[in-house]
């Protein structure tokens, strides 16, 4: 089957999930049909096969699954945020019509994304210039100064300086692979580049414990370090580099924590979620596992579990954004909890198998550092409902309420296309 033929059947199948998905909603809210669920699908719908019949035309042998995994993953999302509030549903289907303009037009501007390695310094000036936005004018939301607010809208300047960071560490790494390979300096018995090589990622190191403190979040800091190790690795092959990285931010981020409360209260919610259930530090993650395990194998299924109280609010705060995962294993139960993170997994896979195939440099480190962001970022926050980990401000790809995550992750997908398109001409 041609590749564009079998993502426009997947693309189908999760068009018909929308479909059921709003219906059950509706079915259990009201025991009527209404229309704005079905306006919402055609919309949703007349979006998707909008950009698929873009990727038709020029990028005809793409890869075939990124686009149809986004869309299940948004109807699933979609779906979830309308069954706990329709205004919340309302503009997140915005965010992802913007989200998807955005996913075509850097499908059409960026087609030869080798492009984007001459705009390296300029990727990562940009990257820290919006860090450094966020820390000086942020508001802080649940504690954590992730969000600029211009007027009525917010915007989460992280998630597009993530996109920016592995632009930039793409082109570096590319362009300094082999001085990073040649250790010139002897540091305690460990052979180091030269410092003038290796100062960047320094500088990256240093800023990430910046980032804990300042923007009191240990998620954020941890994705951005994590992205910029994995790079490392994967450019040059030395598991030192990674052994030392992790050790160093490791002891940074022990002494940053003590001088930071927020951090504190989450870790201490982490380790003791039911020595005070009603604490701050302590409800969310409570009311995540209890709702988590209310769901069972197989769920209650879309509209029918017990996410509201009696006064139509969420049982668990911030329902629609940290946790959206929770939301989902209690509605969909084991099952679809564990299928969702498949479609992670997939889409994972399908980055790195875009990666192997790519036939440059700069190709191979951009789409494996964007598909290992995308990658760490559901390990974190999923990592934080089911208490693997402590909480963390970040968002679930594509499903999670919110405009910053939903457009820049579409970018995403449009990078990874635009790579895989080149690739797989260039291999016939």
């Amino acid at each position: 089957m041609p590749l564009r033929n079998r993502e426009l059947g997947l693309i189908v199948l999760a068009l018909l999930i929308t479909t059921v998905g709003f219906a059950a909603v509706q079915l259990a809210r009201a025991q009527e049909f209404a229309s704005s669920p079905l306006i919402a699908t055609a919309f949703f719908a007349g979006a998707y096969l909008v950009a698929h019949l873009v990727v038709r035309i020029t990028l005809p042998v793409a890869d075939p699954y990124v686009l149809p995994i986004t869309a299940v993953l948004t109807a699933i999302g979609l779906i979830e945020i309308y069954r706990i509030n329709a205004t919340l549903a309302r503009d997140q289907g915005v965010w992802i019509m913007i989200g998807l303009a955005l996913f075509v037009g850097v499908i059409i501007a960026f087609r030869d994304i080798r492009r984007l390695e001459t705009l390296r310094y300029t990727c990562g000036a940009l990257a820290v210039a919006l860090l450094l936005t966020t820390i000086t004018l942020g508001t802080q939301v649940n504690g954590a100064r992730l969000w600029i607010r211009i007027g009525e809208l917010q915007i989460q300047p992280g998630e597009f300086a993530k996109i920016l960071l592995v632009i930039f560490l793409a082109g570096y790494l590319r362009e300094r692979r082999e001085v990073l390979t040649a250790p010139t300096h002897n540091v305690l018995g460990v052979g180091v580049p030269a410092l003038r090589h290796s100062l960047p990622l320094l500088i990256i190191a240093g800023a990430s414990l910046v980032l804990l403190v300042a923007m009191n979040d240990l998620g954020s800091s941890l994705l951005f370090y994590v992205i910029a190790l994995a790079m490392l690795y994967i450019a040059t092959g030395r598991l030192l580099f990674v052994g030392l990285g992790a050790g160093l931010f490791a002891l940074g981020a022990a002494a940053a924590v003590q001088i930071t409360p927020r951090v504190q209260t989450r870790i201490d919610g982490w380790l003791h979620p039911w020595a005070n259930e009603q604490a701050q530090c302590c409800y969310q993650i409570t009311q995540s596992i209890y709702t988590i395990a209310d769901g069972g194998v197989l769920g209650a299924g879309f509209g029918r579990g017990l996410i509201l109280n009696g006064n139509g609010e969420t049982i668990i705060p911030y329902a629609q954004t940290d946790f959206i995962y929770s939301v989902i294993a209690n509605e969909l139960g084991l099952v679809g909890a564990t299928a969702v993170i498949l479609l992670y997994l997939l889409l994972a896979w399908r980055g790195f198998r875009i990666a192997t195939s790519a036939d440059d440099g700069f190709s191979k480190l951009l789409a494996a550092g964007l598909a290992t962001a995308v990658a760490f970022q559901v390990f974190v926050i999923v990592g934080g409902v089911i208490r693997l980990l402590p909480l963390t401000g970040l968002t679930l790809p594509f499903v999670s309420y919110g405009g910053s995550s939903v457009t820049a992750n579409f970018a995403i997908a449009g990078i990874l296309l635009c790579i895989s398109q080149r690739a797989n001409r260039e291999r016939g």
